[in-house]
Order: C-alpha cells, then sequence, then structure tokens
C-alpha cells in the first residue's frame, strides 16, 4: 500500500487532520537534512492518524452495517402489496388490464360492425348497419385512449416504485463506498506507521571508547570514556549500549570484569550478562558530542583470555523511533596479576559491517533486563557526562571510518556474544522503541 493518498479520500471519510500525514512522501531515509523532514509527518502524528483513521474505519463499518439493514427493512418494504407506492402500482396495473380488455372488446365491436354492414341487404338495413359501425368505431378510439392513460399511468407507478428501490440502493452505496475508502485511508495510515517503525542507520551516530587499553592485568582498575557523536544532521535521543565479555565466562566463570559507568553523583554497575543501555542523552542536537566516564575492574584471579567490548547508540527522533548507530567491537587482552607489559596502546575500534544495525538482546538502565525494545528510563548521565562541539566526526568523518576490516565485526559479534548469551541470544532483533521516546 503506498503512503500516499489524496485529500478526496481522506475528506471522503472524515479523516481530514491526517490526511496530510498520508501525502508527504516516502518515509525518511538515514542521513535526510533536518530541513527536508519538515514536511514528513513525525511519529507521533503518524501514530495519531493511524489511530484516527482506525477509528473513522469502525464508524464505517457501523455505518455499513446499519445502511445495510436500512436497505433491505427499506425493499422489504417496497415490496409490501401495502407499501403506498406498490399499491399505486398493483392498482394502475389493474386499470391498465382492464383498459386493454375493453379496448380489445371495442375492436370486436368494430369487426361486428363491419360484418353486419356487408351482410345488410336493403338501404334501410345498410343505413342502420353503417350507424352502428360508426358508434362501435367511435367507442374503439375512446377505448384506444383509456387504455394509453391506462398504460401510462401504470409506467409511472412502476417507476415510482423503481425509484425508491434505486433511491435506497444508491444511499446504501454511499456508506458502502465511504466504508471502502475508510479501508484504504486505514491502510495508508497503518503502512506508513510500520515503515516509520523500521529501524534505519545513521552511520554518523558514533559511539567510540577513549582510553580503554588492548591489553588489561588482573587485579587492576582502568579509567576510559564512551564518547558518543551525533555526526548526523538530525536532532536525537540516545541511548548508547554497552556490553564487555571475557572468553573465560564462556567456559562457566565467573565473570572477571566488573564495569561502572557515572551518571555524575555515582557509579552504577552494569549487570555484566547482556548487553546494556546507558546513560540516555534525551537531546543532541546535530554535531554534538556527549561523554560517558566508564571504569573496568578485573579480578586479581583472573588469568590470561581474549576480551572485548561493543559500544553502539541506540536512539530515536521525531521521526523515527528507531535509529541505529553503527556497533563498534574493541578487542583488548587480560593478562595475569603482576604482569609488565609496559606502556600499551588503546584498543582500536573495529569498522561496522553490513550487519552493524543488528542488536542483542539488552537490559536497559535502571530496570535490569530487558528486550532491547525502548529506551531507558533510568538515571542520565550527568556531571559524569560532558559534552563539547563535534569536529570531524560525521558519517564520513575519521572516527567513524576507524577500524579493522568490515567482514570480521558482525562474524565476531555473533559468535563471541552468542558464547556469552548462550544458544538463545537473540542477535537479529531490531531495537524499537516506544512512541513516547520518540
Amino acid at each position: 500500500m503506498k503512503l500516499c493518498r489524496s485529500l478526496a479520500v481522506a475528506a471522503a471519510v472524515a479523516v481530514t487532520a491526517p490526511v496530510a500525514l498520508f501525502t508527504a512522501g516516502p518515509a525518511l531515509a538515514a542521513g535526510t537534512p533536518a530541513a527536508q523532514t519538515q514536511h514528513q509527518p513525525t511519529y507521533a502524528e503518524l501514530e495519531k492518524a493511524a489511530a484516527d483513521a482506525e477509528k473513522a474505519y469502525e464508524k464505517a463499518v457501523a455505518a455499513e452495517e446499519e445502511g445495510r439493514k436500512k436497505l433491505e427493512a427499506t425493499l422489504d418494504s417496497l415490496d409490501s402489496d401495502t407499501h403506498p407506492l406498490k399499491a399505486a402500482t398493483i392498482t394502475a396495473d389493474r386499470a391498465a388490464k382492464e383498459a386493454a380488455g375493453a379496448e380489445a372488446a371495442a375492436e370486436k365491436a368494430v369487426a361486428d360492425a363491419e360484418a353486419a354492414l356487408e351482410a345488410a341487404g336493403s338501404d334501410t338495413e345498410k343505413a342502420e348497419a353503417q350507424q352502428a359501425l360508426d358508434a362501435a368505431e367511435a367507442d374503439l378510439a375512446k377505448a384506444v385512449e383509456a387504455r394509453q392513460e391506462a398504460d401510462a399511468a401504470a409506467k409511472a407507478a412502476r417507476t415510482a416504485l423503481d425509484d425508491a428501490r434505486v433511491a435506497a440502493v444508491r444511499e446504501y452505496g454511499v456508506v458502502k463506498d465511504t466504508l471502502e475508502k475508510a479501508r484504504e485511508t486505514k491502510e495508508a495510515a497503518e503502512a506508513a506507521l510500520a515503515t516509520a517503525e523500521e529501524c534505519v542507520r545513521e552511520n554518523g551516530l558514533t559511539s567510540l571508547a577513549v582510553g580503554l587499553p588492548s591489553e588489561v592485568v588482573a587485579g587492576t582498575t582502568v579509567d576510559f570514556t564512551l564518547r558518543v557523536t551525533n555526526g548526523t544532521r538530525r536532532t536525537l535521543a540516545v541511548d548508547p549500549l554497552v556490553f564487555f565479555h571475557a572468553d573465560s565466562e564462556g567456559r562457566g566463570e565467573k565473570n572477571p570484569l566488573e564495569v561502572q559507568w557515572s551518571n555524575g553523583s555515582g557509579w552504577r554497575t552494569l549487570n555484566g550478562s547482556e548487553p546494556e543501555h546507558i546513560a540516555r542523552i534525551d537531546t543532541m542536537e546535530p554535531g554534538e558530542q556527549s561523554e560517558v566516564k566508564l571504569r573496568m575492574k578485573v579480578d586479581s584471579a583472573a588469568r590470561a583470555a581474549d576480551a572485548f567490548a561493543l559500544f553502539a547508540g541506540d536512539a530515536s527522533d521525531a521521526y523515527r523511533p528507531c535509529v541505529l548507530g553503527p556497533m563498534k567491537r574493541y578487542d583488548f587482552t587480560l593478562l595475569p596479576a603482576g604482569s609488565k607489559p609496559g606502556p600499551v596502546d588503546e584498543a582500536e575500534p573495529g569498522r561496522p559491517g553490513e550487519d552493524d544495525d543488528k542488536r542483542p538482546v539488552t537490559a536497559e538502565p535502571g530496570k535490569g533486563k530487558g528486550k532491547g525494545t525502548g529506551a531507558g528510563t533510568g538515571p542520565s548521565a550527568q556531571g559524569g557526562a560532558s559534552r563539547q562541539a563535534a569536529t570531524g566526526t560525521g558519517a564520513g568523518g575519521s572516527l567513524a571510518a576507524t577500524g579493522t576490516s568490515s567482514a570480521m565485526a558482525p562474524l565476531a559479534l555473533t559468535s563471541a556474544v552468542t558464547v556469552a548469551l548462550g544458544a538463545g541470544a537473540v542477535l537479529t532483533l531490531r531495537r524499537r522503541k516506544a512512541a513516547d521516546n520518540a
């Protein structure tokens, strides 16, 4: 179903308010300039339009049912001999039949008079027969006129009855047509809303770790920063998505990593078992940057193991409840306690691949386990999250292009998170935000 619907269709079903929402054209695509979204209906408007269209359709369904009942009752009434129009038709038809009979009798009388005139022998008989013929012909002329008038009256009576039937059918036809148009508008509204609910990818929405070392010694704590950058041309509400995993977890061992993030007044600990949204940013203007402080404590008993961290930006705006930034994977190594690695470089982010808009099951901040279908309502980053103007971090900027092969990120994400979360982990679940977060 196409999203565009004519104003005339919507006007016919009295849903004039939402109509403009369906005539704006294709749904918002990733990277669309803010100026071009001015003619797009917002998600809230699409929701209202769909709700209004549903109500209008329900009313039209009820009206059609009542209209059908009224039509059936009207037709039944018109078929009753007691209805004035039907009674008039019966009377007129009877009169026409009687007039036709009278005409036939008059024709026979003329024929008999003609035969008598032909049989007359004397002049007197012929004169009398001629007078009888003239009278019969005059009676026939009157009978023909009477029959014609009776036929016209019968036709008029039948026409009046038929017109009443047609009027009833046409009245129902208007109601039925209104229902069909209401159905079209409802389907258009539902299609527009469904399109808006589909997740879109914004490569300019980056979530990068700053200061996360490529090697971490057991028993130590490292501080680093998650830098979220809105390098798009859209104002977004952003929920940073984070996840940390050490390979040893897959062997039933205790998670050696304890990761915390600062909400500005204290530290909140990640659950560690699945990806989680933290530090919601209610409004990020294009070009804005926000930083969230994190720290990672490694258990002193941790042994050598490979580990990784995942970062992404799940977002929404007025037009889309589901906007996904690219997933970034940071691989680092856990070293046994007492190791002396010397100078350690920062872990490098992996380049997002074609599946970077896929999200595993997530836990919402302040709510424990979640399903990744809505923005968290936990504490936002205040005090612990600083903002500054972003430079060079757009969709084509250097930050978004940093890292390893694009083919490795989805593969590593799938294998590692499957180990961490179990075979039943939902790696392909797209995050769909609630409408009130749009």
